[in-house]
């Protein structure tokens, strides 16, 4: 499906045992096009996400790990690699990367710079 918030209520409501929005067009390899609805699916979704087509590399598949996917799902990027499997072995390093730092709470950006040591304190007069 298309990252659609209404749809992903319609398949709540309709049974569904999944919800899979593309991360973008099927076999583009153009990664999480549209990262805000994504995240917000994500977010509001009762049932398992797994985001389905368009991940071409696997820092993209991470990237939607730490958003909160339960899954992701890689064919073009591995199917037409040079080294399948060694891309599929990327792939899966990637995915345990990207649910590791999503299970870490990973601090999320901020729009200006803070400093995280203590600036107090630590320094003797």
């Amino acid at each position: 499906m298309m990252p659609d918030i209404t749809v992903t209520k319609q398949l709540h409501d309709a049974g569904a045992a999944a919800i899979m929005p593309l991360g973008s067009p099927i076999g583009t390899n153009r990664g999480l096009e549209m990262k805000a609805m994504l995240k917000r699916i994500i977010e509001i979704s009762k049932l398992p996400v797994v985001v389905d087509a368009g991940i071409g590399r696997p820092s993209q598949a991470a990237e939607a790990m730490e958003m909160g996917a339960d899954a992701v799902l890689v064919n073009t990027a591995i199917a037409t690699s040079h080294d399948p499997v060694m891309a599929g072995k990327a792939f899966a390093l990637a995915v345990q990367a990207g649910r590791m730092a999503r299970l870490a709470q990973m601090a999320e950006e901020k729009e200006y710079a803070e400093a995280s040591s203590p600036l107090t304190g630590f320094l003797r007069s």
